[in-house]
């Protein structure tokens, strides 16, 4: 599916998650927003802290919602709930949606914390994550300047669509509004 950035109305799939370091999951949450910042979908999954199924609980997100208007997918990051790493590609190729994953700081690298974190198997972690390939910095309209690894859709239109979904400061709106979701549910997940 092509997106059409310069389209009147599009739809994006924004994802993030919230978790406590001492809990065992992380809650994903994917809040579906139109290029004029009306939400009209909301969709919950989990991940594993320290696991491996962050790429499954996206794409599970993404498929609860059973909607084919949604045109591209939205990640606040690549790397979430302490190393679970997101294969924007099989995103991609299984959802059939581009991907647009952000993050707003440079950084040399996880590979060192990676090593750290697991000592007894951290090849198959740092294939994944070297699998992701480079971020790329993009300068927004408004000046601020955020890291993209973009799948299915070209940089041009990576940026035009980070412009439109992007109100004030760097994070767009359907992660913002994702983030804002996932960290006031999370108190009641953790309820008797």
């Amino acid at each position: 599916m092509r997106v059409k950035a310069s389209k009147k109305a599009i739809r994006a799939l924004g994802v993030a998650e919230s978790f406590r370091k001492d809990s065992a999951k992380a809650l994903l949450a994917g809040v579906v927003m139109r290029s004029d910042f009306i939400i009209d979908g909301f969709a919950l999954s989990r991940t594993t802290i320290s696991g491996d199924d962050a790429t499954d609980s996206v794409i599970a997100l993404y498929s609860s919602l059973n909607r084919k208007d949604i045109n591209l997918i939205m990640i606040g990051g690549t790397v979430i709930s302490m190393y679970n790493i997101v294969d924007v590609n099989r995103v991609f190729e299984e959802t059939g949606r581009p991907v647009i994953a952000v993050t707003y700081r440079p950084s040399e690298g996880i590979e060192d914390a990676i090593k750290k974190h697991f000592p007894n198997n951290w090849e198959r972690k740092l294939e994944a994550y070297r699998k992701l390939g480079p971020r790329r910095e993009v300068t927004l309209k408004n000046g601020f300047k955020v890291f993209v690894r973009n799948i299915g859709i070209d940089d041009y239109d990576s940026k035009h669509v980070l412009n439109r979904f992007t109100f004030f400061g760097r994070i767009p709106e359907p992660i913002r509004v994702a983030r804002l979701l996932a960290r006031s549910l999370l108190p009641l997940e953790t309820r008797p």
